[in-house]
């Protein structure tokens, strides 16, 4: 099962196996995606696998960003909801470091550096 949202760059793919999304499941994870806009970084392409396992369920996040490495985020569970909710927290504080890594970076300015020196 493949479900694409374009939006202006960014594109969803989800891919299911052995394993059937209810609506608030798409709803839910579309939700999170858009809250991943919030960090500012240019989100190409996000890949949304999730399998049956032996002992429950494995959703893997695979988020590719303009100018960066992509983020690859696996997580396992008994719970289709919390491996969910898992993998969207673990995303989110990869992006969150992502995002503060390159910001950091761009904040020192020249007159900054000459205004310690005086």
């Amino acid at each position: 099962m493949i479900i694409q949202n374009k939006g202006s760059v960014m594109s969803l793919n989800i891919r299911t196996k052995d394993i059937t999304l209810n609506d608030a499941t798409k709803a839910h994870i579309n939700g999170a995606l858009e809250s991943f806009k919030k960090f500012g970084l240019e989100l190409t392409t996000v890949n949304v696998m999730i399998g049956k396992e032996k002992n429950g369920v494995n959703i893997e996040f695979d988020i590719h960003i303009a100018h960066a490495q992509p983020i690859v985020i696996s997580q396992a569970d008994k719970d289709l909801d919390t491996a969910i909710d898992l993998a969207i927290d673990r995303a989110s504080k990869a992006l969150r470091r992502l995002h503060d890594k390159t910001t950091s970076k761009q904040k020192t300015s020249i007159k900054e550096v000459e205004t310690l020196d005086a």
